[in-house]
């Protein structure tokens, strides 16, 4: 069985594709430069609001993951897969969501001034927070629930049968779990918000408010200084790869032990103090995240008879670009699925898209026109964006096979082939399903490098909402929106659903 060999190959290009256009783009800068007056507090504040945003998400999430844990009712379910969309929410979507919430014409401020109160404004530091906190607490709260579920109900049964009260099971029982998954979850979003670029592009308030990607940007589209650009890509680079190997280092903790499986009822969740605090909690996540996409839905509704053909063409680009970025990456991913792959898998998160682009782009230029590439250069990065992501759902599962029927198949000289399509690739249905879904929804929300490079012939979807926001056709962007919305989500159905349909056979 070739496995190995493929997997040096994907390695190999995935190291490529990532550290190749960065050197390119040095290349071309003739060398580093000195980084700008601006480049420091870019750097804080990125370090900054990536800490808060994590602490916050990760804060907010406990309570939340608490209360879906102790509580089954009617729909629990259907709420918990409606409370992770925000994370496979396009950017741009999920900025107008929050601004017809909390912008100056938004309910929130309709409220206030109808109280007689001053109101607020969801541009600067403290918008960008809250959109990370939008997109990143149902992460942070589906990694906690594991966790909790994750507790033998034989703990849970001699805590009862000790007659350990509500704080003593906190100390006992579910402090030990908070503390081995609780970092885990903080250290992946730390990641995440690092890179942030649309939100800063969208919400940021000025210098202030400038992340070291948004500063990559202006860097490379206003000063074309490709020397400082790569610099601090560079910098981006080294800071998310460390704290990218520190959340992997943290999810090979020990976990909290076997049990056999059963669910026992919390006896430290019957009183009625309990029961009113769990209540507030999924109430509270029900609100601030399903709130912006219900706006969003019936605002766009209204705005589906301004849409005109250039958004529609644009939004068949955007298809076409996500369903590449999903073979390309499920190409990578399958013979990465181990822990070192996984690895290999970092930098695709960690590195300026915008960078990756533009490399790209100095690469090809001796030999096509650059600007005819775009929306290939654009599957391709957004392929790497989304690896490690789809390494994360698939290497558990691909580890438990190879560790289950690896022996087996070499004591029956399966060849790799006979391997792939007999063995692993049906085992994995459901993980591709789910793996394949994000990565097509976070491929059709991406605004990246397509914003740096498209012309308005080859713009995706994503950049269309963009353009009409910055225009101030705010009816049209809503109705675009509402189709990138349904169209992500579609896809992401799709997928998983595809994966889940006889998955045990």
């Amino acid at each position: 069985m070739a496995r190995r060999p493929l997997a040096l190959i994907a390695g190999g290009l995935v190291a490529a594709l990532t550290l190749v256009p960065v050197a390119a783009v040095l290349w071309r800068a003739g060398g580093p430069a000195t980084f700008a007056a601006g480049d420091g507090q870019a750097l804080r504040f990125t370090l900054w609001q990536a800490a808060v945003s994590a602490a916050v998400s990760v804060a907010l999430a406990v309570p939340v993951a608490r209360a879906l844990a102790r509580r089954a009712f009617p729909g629990r379910a259907v709420l918990v897969t409606l409370l992770g969309a925000p994370f496979i929410l396009p950017v741009i979507v999920a900025v107008l969501g929050l601004i017809a919430v909390f912008g100056n014409a938004g309910i929130l401020n309709r409220g206030l001034e109808a109280l007689g109160l001053p109101g607020v404004t969801v541009y600067g530091a403290h918008g960008v927070i809250l959109a990370h906190v939008f997109f990143n607490l149902p992460l942070a709260t589906r990694m906690i629930l594991q966790g909790w579920l994750a507790i033998p109900g034989e703990r849970l049964r001699l805590a009862a049968a000790l007659g350990l009260g509500p704080w003593q099971v906190v100390r006992v029982v579910e402090w030990p779990m908070l503390r081995r998954v609780a970092p885990q979850a903080a250290a992946v979003i730390f990641v995440i918000c690092l890179s942030s670029f649309a939100v800063a592009l969208t919400l940021g308030g000025g210098p202030r408010a400038t992340t070291v990607e948004l500063a990559i940007y202006q860097a490379m589209r206003f000063e074309f200084d490709l020397g400082r650009a790569a610099m601090l890509a560079c910098l981006q680079l080294a800071l998310a790869m460390a704290a990218g190997l520190a959340a992997l280092a943290l999810s090979g903790a020990a976990g909290m032990g076997a049990g056999l499986d059963r669910t026992v009822p919390r006896h430290d969740a019957q009183r009625a103090g309990a029961r009113f605090v769990d209540t507030i909690a999924i109430g509270a996540a029900a609100v601030f995240l399903l709130t912006p996409l219900a706006l969003v839905g019936g605002n766009g509704a209204a705005g589906l008879f301004d849409l005109d053909a250039p958004v529609w063409r644009a939004a068949g680009r955007s298809v076409t670009v996500a369903l590449a970025s999903t073979a390309l990456c499920l190409l990578w991913a399958l013979p990465l699925a181990t822990r070192r792959g996984e690895v290999a898998g970092l930098p695709g998160i960690a590195v300026s898209p915008l960078v990756l682009g533009t490399g790209l782009f100095i690469l090809a230029r001796p030999y096509v026109n650059p600007v005819a590439l775009a929306l290939p250069v654009t599957a391709i990065v957004n392929a790497l964006m989304a690896l490690p992501f789809a390494l994360r759902i698939l290497r558990p599962e691909a580890e438990a096979v190879r560790a289950d029927y690896g022996r087996l198949a070499a004591a029956l000289g399966l060849s790799g082939r006979v391997w792939l399509i007999r063995v692993f690739l049906p085992r994995l249905r459901r993980p591709l399903g789910f793996a394949a879904g994000l990565t097509a929804a976070l491929s059709m929300g991406d605004l990246g490098v397509i914003a740096l490079f498209a012309d308005p012939e080859r713009a995706t979807l994503p950049l269309q909402v963009y353009r009409l926001m910055a225009s101030y056709r705010m009816e049209a962007a809503q109705g675009a929106a509402l189709v990138l919305l349904a169209l992500s989500l579609g896809l992401f159905w799709v997928f998983d659903r595809g994966g889940r349909v006889n998955a045990d056979a």
